[in-house]
């Protein structure tokens, strides 16, 4: 069989989700994508299936034949305890069974706060409970592996820029329309600390190529992400490449956080992360791009292309 009838399987059709099985299937891989609706992304070469892929048993009858199965699953933020444990115990059973490498979309979560640009093998020793989900997700993943039962590997990003982040990116619905229109911007803990961003089309690029590299099994790789910015300079950034006039910044006030978590689950739950806008958040990707010969989309293309998407869905 050559690689391009092996079966990739992705689950989750969001931006991510979305994203990666575009580029298998555009590279010449048969795909199948699972989503509770049973919607994804258009191609020829895509099949879309209905399914709860946190129930094992409907998982792994419609994994059986997949080659590499993709985990770009996104609970609802505030159901991470609840959500993610039965969803990833389903996947790794469904990768055992099938005999597929198993690759994970995951993120920064699992570290402690940073004091230095974070790297793989910095310790998983995480300030929150939604870190620890994330660590006991990894640890019982490269447990099987190390055992020898399946083969796994991870590819953690930042926070995600580009089109099609949407509500769930700082710098997506929150952002971009209002200062295409001249609204002021709120964001987020401090305005002048750097922060890495990581582009949708780069974590697409690293799931694929871990997923069919054997040297990657085994192992957590950090996606190539651009050197940090600001999420001042983000929005100044944005708005030159727009051509529109600089709009005000503001830093949102901790008493509107917790105000609004007292309405919004998801808001509440963002108060335990807010580490991750207080002082430098910083990737080190160097080891992936060595490894691949990966690099990191350059940040004013992926800002454009942003800007862009929301133009067109907007008419901005």
């Amino acid at each position: 069989m050559s690689d391009q009838d092996e079966l990739h399987v992705v689950v989750g059709g969001g931006t991510t989700g979305s994203a990666t099985a575009l580029l298998l299937a555009d590279t010449g891989h048969r795909v199948r994508v699972i989503t509770r609706s049973g919607t994804g992304p258009a191609h020829p070469s895509i099949e879309l299936l209905a399914a709860d892929a946190s129930d094992a048993a409907a998982l792994g009858r419609i994994t059986t034949d997949a080659s590499v199965i993709y985990n770009c699953a996104n609970p609802a933020y505030h159901k991470w305890t609840s959500d993610w444990p039965p969803l990833a115990a389903s996947l790794l059973q469904a990768a055992t069974d099938a005999e597929a490498v198993l690759v994970t979309l995951g993120n920064l979560y699992g570290y402690a706060a940073p004091t230095a640009p974070m790297r793989e093998t910095d310790p998983l020793t995480p300030p929150s409970v939604k870190g620890g989900v994330r660590v006991a997700m990894w640890n019982e993943a490269l447990a099987a592996h190390q055992a020898g039962r399946v083969r796994i590997t991870e590819a953690r990003a930042s926070d995600f820029i580009g089109p099609g982040v949407g509500a769930n990116g700082h710098m997506g619905d929150r952002v971009v329309p209002r200062l295409l229109v001249g609204k002021a911007v709120s964001l987020l803990g401090q305005l002048d600390v750097d922060h890495s961003w990581t582009a949708i089309s780069d974590v697409a690029h690293t799931l694929v190529a871990i997923g069919t590299e054997e040297q990657a099994w085994g192992r957590a790789w950090h996606v190539p992400t651009a050197a940090p910015q600001t999420q001042r300079h983000m929005v100044e950034r944005m708005c030159e490449l727009a051509s529109v006039a600089p709009v005000k910044v503001k830093a949102l006030p901790p008493i509107a956080l917790r105000t609004g978590g007292l309405f919004s689950p998801p808001i509440r739950e963002i108060r335990e992360m807010m580490y991750q806008f207080e002082k430098p958040f910083v990737i080190d990707s160097s080891a992936t791009t060595e490894a691949f010969g990966l690099e990191a989309t350059a940040l004013d293309d992926t800002l454009t292309a942003a800007i862009d998407s929301y133009r067109d869905a907007g008419g901005v």
